[in-house]
């Protein structure tokens, strides 16, 4: 501590504490960096077939530079992540920490969530200018968002969406096996839709979304797929019109980014049939920041809201509603959208959201 902080004008003891904390945020985040590489580079997914290798031997299997590799281990072992072998000088992924940092983990996989930080790192100076003269940055900003999102919305698709998200609604896998008409708003890149159209070909589906590279990869997936009951169109949602009516619309994690969210949840209700549903998928949280303080995300949560959710609504002179709009807001937004019965629910498989089931009725 320096001379001009005595005793007497702080507690020492927990001004050191907080020194050290930080200096653990700063080394985490080093950690977290290096996590998403070996994320990107499939170096996790190439330890976690490996016995104890060297460094060379873990580079020719990924098919990496050697000298990249082994800095990038040594990072891995500061950080506690991977073992090392000093006498042998070789390199082991533990099968525990494996069941978290690869591929095969599915939706288990929390190195792919460690890549936003490199992302959002990457508008921090055009960020710090909305600080300084308000407004957003545009989507056009993020090139790797929508990329990152689909594989994370897949990974929840790919592992709940039919067996367990789907059947949230009373009676809706049974309709879907009939065949009913199906909107997904702000499909992003289409996987949620082309997984549930091959689930059930008697059923018809439709993505909107306004982002033309998303659309694209979305029709490409669905033809990929051979499926003829999948299709997708370039559509603000906020600014839908005359489509419907739809026996089940779906929302996955996209309403919380809208510049005008109040309206999309009233274009929502007037598309959906009256006897039909809505299920929107978005981000747990409480509308209460102190409610939020035990989130073990809940730093995350504000972070990507400030650094993108809010910022590319405002961009678009929208309400920046913000990623932890919460519960309490999202299912009086519902109801005054024309839902008159709002039901929310977990899944266990998919921690981080909440899911709204609402009807009309």
């Amino acid at each position: 501590m320096t001379d001009i902080q005595t005793t007497s004008q702080i507690d020492v003891a927990a001004a050191e504490e907080f020194a050290d904390r930080l200096i653990g945020m700063f080394d985490g985040a080093c950690a977290t960096l290096m996590v998403s590489v070996g994320h990107q580079t499939g170096l996790f997914d190439t330890l976690a077939t490996l016995p104890a290798a060297s460094s060379a031997g873990i580079a020719d299997s990924a098919g990496l530079d050697e000298r990249y590799v082994r800095e990038w281990l040594k990072a891995m072992v500061m950080a506690r992540i991977v073992h090392h072998d000093p006498e042998a000088d070789t390199y082991r992924l533990p099968a525990a920490h494996a069941a978290w940092l690869t591929r095969d983990a599915g939706s288990d996989n929390l190195a792919r969530l460690m890549q936003y930080v490199p992302l959002l790192a990457g508008v921090e100076q055009p960020i710090i200018e909305c600080f300084r003269q308000g407004g957003g940055l545009s989507y056009a900003q993020y090139p790797r968002f929508h990329q990152l999102m689909a594989e994370e919305s897949a990974a929840v698709a790919d592992a709940a969406l039919v067996e367990m998200i789907l059947p949230l609604a009373p009676g809706l896998p049974g309709r879907l096996s009939r065949g009913i008409h199906v909107a997904d708003m702000g499909c992003g890149s289409g996987h949620a839709v082309n997984v549930m159209a091959a689930a059930y070909p008697a059923s018809s589906f439709v993505g909107y979304d306004f982002s033309e590279e998303a659309i694209g990869v979305a029709r490409a997936e669905a033809s990929s797929l051979g499926l003829t009951n999948a299709r997708f169109e370039v559509q603000d949602v906020a600014a839908l019109d005359d489509v419907g009516p739809f026996d089940l619309v779906t929302a996955f994690d996209s309403v919380h980014d809208q510049a005008h969210p109040a309206a999309v949840l009233a274009n929502i209700a007037r598309c959906v049939a009256d006897d039909g549903t809505f299920l929107m998928v978005d981000i747990k949280a409480s509308s209460m920041l102190e409610d939020n303080l035990e989130l073990p995300w809940g730093t995350f949560l504000y972070t990507v809201s400030t650094m993108h959710c809010m910022t590319v609504s405002l961009g678009l002179g929208g309400d920046g509603l913000g990623t932890a709009w919460g519960q309490q807001l999202a299912v009086s937004m519902l109801q005054d959208a024309g839902f008159g019965n709002v039901e929310v629910m977990d899944v266990e498989d998919d921690p981080v959201n909440s899911y709204y089931v609402a009807t009309k009725a």
